[in-house]
């Protein structure tokens, strides 16, 4: 399967209503170090990993300063730029001070100089999808939303995210700026962003979850995910995003990974067609 792997058979999805993508993406959270720090151990095959995602059919990037900080924006301009067909969208709004230390920060003067740095990394004039990391609790968010729609209105940013929020929240922020996509933790095994989901299809927003091969007990040997994935002769992270694109065509998973075998193994799963049955059964299962 992942010989002939094309992240083209996941569909497409217009981001913002004028962006088109295949569904399945990539997420560049893993070419970096451990921790999500520094530099990563094999630099090599993280920029083969990266010249990989073209010819995969793979033409939505999801990246954040904080990735590193700044290293994986870093990599993906070395290797990927002017980025023909390509959407990279990165995020901004977190502070890090060490490996897996990640604080929020939405000063609205910070939140500007993320946009303005990722700008000057990624060699671009304009992000054409830029999200918020996490509201800030300590800021009113109404001021971090001011200048995210500031800086829209200036032709900084194209379109804007959120990530971990609630229905509430989008709404709150729809008052400022149109909002494109939602990145929220979600998988076959933790659903708690139902609501949001079904909130974003509803009004036709991207929903984008973040640690989408996360499977938990559904993983152990003969489960019923791994009893599956066996009879369609594929691995279980495959068959946990055929399940994620079948779920919503909203649905804009991004896998990461550092090993271009990995990543082709990853994109395999956009041909991988699960019957009904095989849904309900894995939804009975994870339920």
């Amino acid at each position: 399967m992942a010989s002939s792997a094309n992240a083209a058979a996941s569909g497409r999805f217009q981001v913002g209503g004028d962006i088109p993508v295949h569904r399945l993406g990539f997420g560049a959270m893993r070419i970096t170090g451990k921790g999500i720090w520094g530099d990563p151990a094999d630099a090599e095959g993280a920029r083969e990993t990266l010249r990989a995602l073209p010819g995969l059919g793979v033409n939505l990037i999801d990246t954040a300063d904080s990735y590193g900080p700044e290293v994986s924006e870093n990599l993906i301009r070395q290797v990927l730029h002017p980025y023909d067909g390509m959407l990279i969208a990165t995020k901004g709004g977190l502070t890090r001070h060490g490996p897996d230390i990640w604080q929020p920060l939405g000063r609205p003067e910070y939140l500007r100089q993320c946009v303005l740095m990722s700008l000057r990394r990624l060699g671009v004039e304009r992000i054409d999808l830029w999200q918020l990391h996490r509201i800030d609790p300590k800021v009113p968010r109404e001021e971090q939303f001011e200048v995210i729609a500031e800086m829209r209105n200036e032709g900084l940013i194209r379109h804007v995210g959120l990530s971990e929020v609630g229905v509430e929240e989008i709404e709150a922020a729809r008052r400022y700026f149109p909002v494109a996509t939602v990145q929220n933790l979600y998988n076959l095994a933790n659903r708690k962003s139902e609501a949001v989901l079904e909130h974003c299809q509803a009004q036709g927003i991207g929903f984008i979850p973040w640690y989408p091969l996360a499977a938990g007990d559904l993983a152990v040997p003969d489960s019923v995910l791994s009893r599956i994935a066996a009879r369609l002769g594929a691995s279980n992270g495959q068959v946990a995003l055929a399940w994620l694109l079948k779920r919503s065509p909203v649905m804009l998973p991004i896998p990461g990974t550092s090993r271009a075998e990995h990543l082709r193994e990853n994109v395999g799963a956009a041909q991988l067609e699960l019957s009904d049955e095989d849904y309900r059964a894995l939804e009975a299962a994870a339920s």
